[in-house]
């Protein structure tokens, strides 16, 4: 029998999740059909976050809810429930990224499809347990997840494996800024915004000679922007790119070049003069033509990664538990899709508790009122 902390903790919970997702589980074809144990779309969330919050295996998911009184399912009625939900997943993190994302206009980006990319190392659980790297992309502002990868730990942060689409704008890091990945997303068609890594991605002026990086950017004040064209050649053809930069206040500069320093002890080498003075520099490179938009407007479209570190980081410490799947299949998509939602429903309950009661929930608009016996409504 479900412990009724159980079925009060699921209640609030519940209540942070879209208008509709019931009815979405239908629409979205995750529940066509009730049928076996698993007859209801609540009970079917359940038992997902169960199994990718709680860094659970299928087999673990349904013997901890046999034990808890949800159900008798099989872990093979669970793996085909979960091929089938990311759709419905992937609606129910959308709704809520729209919800906390107002201030968002595809407006400002010409309407352009915009995805950011990252990676994350995972080991499984126990002392056998494999290293893996799963590559993921999250498109903005849904925070959905359209692309996942799972290789061996060795396999590098790259832009070479991305399909993209003519006219999709990727966005991604400093790992992700080398010359062979750059130039296989332009040769698509698509544009780049990113963080530039000028050892794999070196820059040359108009005559092929080296950027100068830190004559060019040395004497930027604060609250001001450089836009500075700039071209590298790959696989013998030259492409034209445009530095962004903007100086960083000291406090930030400060905290990057202690960053630079412990890396390079990490590594095992002394870290360059030149890396701790470009520190204190913010430097974008990107491929979009300046009747895009100005470099501000490439910076601010770059500090949306930012505003998804958080959620990126979250969902990071979320991989790092449970089994991973091994292949590319629905369920790994709805599994990673999982992943993301449950991200979502972390950060909406932090900044709910900000207003939690005593009686451990905020009152949401909508919340019914009980009659006394007897009385009117």
């Amino acid at each position: 029998m479900q412990s009724s902390e159980g079925m009060e903790a699921w209640q609030v919970l519940s209540r942070f999740l879209p208008e509709g997702w019931q009815e979405q589980a239908k629409s979205c074809e995750a529940m066509q059909r009730a049928r076996g144990e698993i007859r209801s779309p609540e009970l079917l969330l359940r038992l997902i976050l169960m199994h990718a919050a709680g860094g659970l295996s299928l087999e673990q998911t349904v013997m901890r809810a046999r034990e808890q009184g949800l159900a008798t399912s099989s872990a093979v009625a669970l793996f085909k429930r979960l091929r089938r939900s990311g759709r419905w997943l992937e609606w129910m993190t959308q709704q809520m990224v729209q919800a906390r994302s107002q201030d968002w206009s595809g407006e400002n980006w010409g309407h352009r499809p915009i995805r950011i990319i990252d990676a994350t190392d995972i080991q499984e659980p126990g002392p056998s347990g494999t290293d893996w790297r799963l590559h993921y992309c999250l498109r903005l502002p849904q925070l959905s997840c359209d692309f996942l990868r799972v290789t061996a730990a060795t396999t590098g942060e790259t832009l070479k494996h991305l399909p993209v689409r003519r006219g999709e704008i990727i966005v991604a890091d400093r790992g992700y800024s080398n010359r062979a990945g750059v130039a296989q997303i332009l040769a698509q068609g698509a544009d780049v915004v990113v963080r530039l890594n000028s050892a794999a991605l070196p820059l040359e002026d108009e005559k092929k000679r080296p950027l100068d990086l830190l004559a060019l950017v040395g004497e930027l004040e604060l609250e001001h922007a450089l836009d500075i064209p700039g071209w590298f050649t790959y696989d013998g053809q030259r492409r034209a790119l445009r530095l962004c930069a903007l100086r960083k206040s000291e406090t930030a500069a400060a905290k990057a070049r202690k960053k630079a320093t412990r890396d390079a002890m990490r590594k095992g080498h002394e870290v360059q003069p030149t890396t701790l003075d470009l520190a204190g520099f913010v430097l974008v490179l990107t491929s979009l033509p300046i009747q895009w938009g100005s470099a501000w407007k490439v910076l601010d479209l770059y500090r949306h990664r930012w505003q998804v570190e958080l959620a990126f980081k979250r969902l990071k410490s979320l991989l790092a538990l449970g089994h991973v799947p091994k292949t590319t299949d629905p369920s790994a998509q709805a599994w990673m899709q999982a992943k993301v939602l449950t991200a979502l429903l972390i950060e909406r309950i932090l900044t709910e508790t900000r207003s939690f009661s005593p009686w451990g929930y905020r009152l949401l608009p909508g919340t019914p009122m009980a009659a006394l016996p007897g009385s009117a409504r």
